[in-house]
């Protein structure tokens, strides 16, 4: 970053104290792009990235850098952001049109209603009958506590472990190469910790609640 580079890929906080540290000068940027806007926004850092970029924006000028928001979402408050950062003739460009609501076809859903008690003992039985021994599963939880719980409950017969925010990014780092060469079976994840995550061949992904 001393000696100058062409492209800056970070966090909102870590970019926000580079730039109070004096270790970063945004004035001259020409490009802006916020990936997974509506998530970074919705999850808080909505004053951290105005504090980031009213350093490279001036009002109503013609030379702010070029911006560029992506998410897979979009709801109506989003738009708001953009008209604080884009030209008034901003474009939006659609790429996933009328297929919002469609899941793959060689993709078979399961509803299972039971109470909260026995969701472990029908999670592992769903996971014996539907991935068996030698399959993979993704499990994804609400809580970080319920994520550990699942995770160490006996009702799973297969090797298990937990992918969650409470977990240092190097273990995380490991426990998704373990899944990924099969080391263990069964991965127990939060809905923040699994955004993002690609891994091939999973033969079963069970939701242990409905998201909110």
């Amino acid at each position: 970053m001393r000696n100058g580079i062409d492209i800056l890929v970070g966090t909102p906080g870590r970019i926000k104290d580079h730039l109070q540290n004096g270790k970063l000068d945004l004035t001259k940027v020409k490009h802006v792009v916020l990936d997974e806007v509506d998530q970074m926004l919705d999850m808080g850092f909505a004053e951290q990235v105005e504090d980031i970029l009213k350093v490279a924006y001036k009002k109503d000028s013609e030379d702010n850098p070029q911006t560029l928001l992506f998410s897979a979402t979009c709801p109506h408050w989003v738009y708001d952001v953009a008209k604080k950062y884009m030209k008034s003739k901003y474009e939006q460009i659609d790429l996933i049109g009328k297929r919002t609501q469609k899941a793959a076809t060689t993709v078979e859903h399961l509803a299972i209603e039971c109470h909260w008690s026995q969701r472990a003992a029908v999670i592992g039985d769903v996971i014996q009958v539907y991935s068996g021994s030698h399959g993979r599963t993704i499990v994804f939880c609400e809580t970080k506590k319920e994520a550990n719980e699942l995770a160490l409950n006996a009702s799973i017969k297969q090797d298990c472990q937990s992918l969650h925010g409470d977990i240092p990014q190097k273990q995380r780092e490991i426990t998704l190469k373990g899944f990924r060469n099969g080391t263990f079976k069964v991965l127990v994840a939060t809905n923040v910790a699994a955004r993002g995550l690609d891994i091939p061949e999973v033969d079963l992904v069970v939701q242990s609640s409905p998201p909110k």
